[in-house]
């Protein structure tokens, strides 16, 4: 091996280092089983799937944590990169932030006591009743969309809004469908999901429209593609949702 081709090695690993960016990242640490925290570690789908990212474009991933509803506007100040917590693509949030391309396709769940004993079978017959959503989320505009919005009492949770409903305080709460299957099976109190999920979700990654903000965005976008390629992204919904959610139903 030559000098030559040594030294220029080097330089090719000192640029890849020069280049190495700490990406912050966003999640609320509270949303089993995609970022929550046991035995004082946060784990889950999208810790994961960060991670994964970071190898791919050999970055190096900080974790931030907050509660939900602050994430946004913590990336909208710069102080965190993007968020990964099942954020919903909206028409609303693409004109404010860059989106990579979705990794998991979803849709809305209501949940209700188990019993159903308020006689709720789809968002038609949430007239009259009233319904939880966390705090910050896309389900409540998903909610005052719907035809009967008027009639629904709609009301955001930080926290509590499994118990809330359990225990009666809450006729029902909407979250999407994969999350709810989990929560459901891990939830000692009597749950159960209300009729078929409705209106497609599309979860991606976050940016904001700057040149550096679009340039990650580019950078992240392109490992995502390597890993749905190479099957890394689908082992990781297997081993956290015991299903492949990272491909639209008709593929």
């Amino acid at each position: 091996m030559t000098k030559s081709f040594i030294a220029a090695l080097a330089l090719i690993a000192a640029g890849t280092a020069a280049s190495a960016e700490t990406i912050r990242v966003g999640m609320s640490g509270g949303y089993f089983p995609f970022t929550f925290v046991k035995q004082d570690k946060l784990q889950g789908f999208e810790v994961d799937l960060m991670n994964a990212i970071a190898a791919e474009t050999g970055d190096t991933v900080e974790f931030v944590t907050m509660s939900f509803s602050g994430l946004i506007g913590a990336l909208e100040s710069g102080r965190i990169d993007t968020i990964a917590n099942q954020i919903t693509i909206t028409p609303d949030r693409e004109a404010a932030f860059a989106f990579t391309q979705p990794y998991v396709y979803d849709g809305a769940q209501i949940v209700v006591k188990e019993g159903n004993e308020v006689g709720i079978t789809g968002p038609e017959s949430l007239s009259g009743k009233s319904v939880a959503v966390n705090l910050g989320s896309n389900f409540e505009a998903l909610l005052r969309d719907l035809p009967n919005a008027a009639d629904i009492d709609i009301r955001t949770y930080d926290s509590n809004i499994e118990q809330d409903v359990a225990l009666g305080r809450m006729d029902a709460f909407v979250m999407d469908r994969v999350s709810t299957g989990q929560v459901i099976a891990k939830s000692p109190l009597p749950l159960e999901m209300a009729g078929q999920s409705f209106s497609e979700i599309r979860n991606a990654l976050p940016f904001r429209k700057d040149e550096a903000g679009l340039a990650l965005r580019d950078r992240i976008d392109a490992a995502l593609t390597t890993l749905k390629e190479n099957g890394t992204l689908a082992d990781i919904s297997r081993k956290w949702l015991d299903a492949d959610v990272t491909s639209p139903a008709d593929e």
